[in-house]
Order: structure tokens, then sequence, then C-alpha cells
């Protein structure tokens, strides 16, 4: 269960991420209040999720996957730059966070 509220985390950080590009683009209330909630419910699903996960791993996949995830959406959704570096970025990123979770298995 702990790591269904991590990944829950993941995605309402994310979604978080993408509130703040769209508070810049459109300068709307409503996304700087989806901010606001987002984040709200990404920090309290973390706090559940380390109840069982040890802090540093369930923070370093949190950080980890909410960062690829981010570098992926932005090149998809908002065209930005995707380089090989960047890309070998998120690649690392994900082995990283695979090597902490395989720690505990």
């Amino acid at each position: 269960m702990h790591w269904i509220y991590l990944f829950g985390a993941i995605l309402f950080e994310v979604m978080g991420t993408l509130s703040i590009k769209q508070t810049t683009l459109t300068n709307s209330y409503y996304w700087g209040t989806a901010v606001a909630v987002f984040y709200i419910i990404s920090f309290t699903l973390i706090g559940f999720a380390i109840k069982k996960i040890d802090m540093g791993t369930a923070y370093a996949i949190w950080a980890g996957f909410g960062t690829a995830s981010i570098v992926i959406l932005g090149w998809l959704l908002f065209k930005e730059c995707m380089t090989i570096q960047k890309v070998i970025a998120v690649v690392l990123i994900i082995i990283g966070s695979v090597m902490l979770k395989m720690q505990h298995a």
C-alpha cells in the first residue's frame, strides 16, 4: 500500500509542476490554486509512504521519477528541447531509482 502512496505522490507532484507551467502561460488563478492543491496532496502522500519505505529511498524515487517525468512531458507537451544529454540523465535517474528499490527487494 505504501508504494501506491509513493506512486500517487509522484503523480500529484508532476501535476503540480505541470500546473506551474500553465500558470506562467495563462496567468490564471485557477492554475495557481491547482499548484497548491496538487503539492499538498503530494506531500501528504509522501508522508504516508515513508511510514514503511525508507525516507531516503522514497524521496529519491519521488524526486527522480518526478524529474524524469517532467523532462519527458516538457518535451512532449510544451515542445521543450530534448538533447542526448537529457536522455542520458533521465536514464541514469531511472537506473538509480531502480537500484535503490532493489536494495530492499
